[in-house]
């Protein structure tokens, strides 16, 4: 049981660290094209120069 006072702080601790790197991504627009990103998928890329 001694265990649990180190493993709950532990876990507090990542989750809110992954709720913050959450809220960064949201503020920064991370999420704000997806259908152009479906869409883009879908485009046919030739003006790349061909690799010699």
């Amino acid at each position: 049981m001694d265990i649990l006072v180190v493993l709950i702080p532990v876990s507090l601790g990542l989750g809110t660290l992954g709720l913050l790197a959450f809220l960064w991504t949201l503020r920064h627009g991370q999420y704000d094209d997806p259908a152009g990103d479906a869409a883009r998928i879908l485009t046919d890329d030739n003006d790349a120069a061909p690799a010699d």
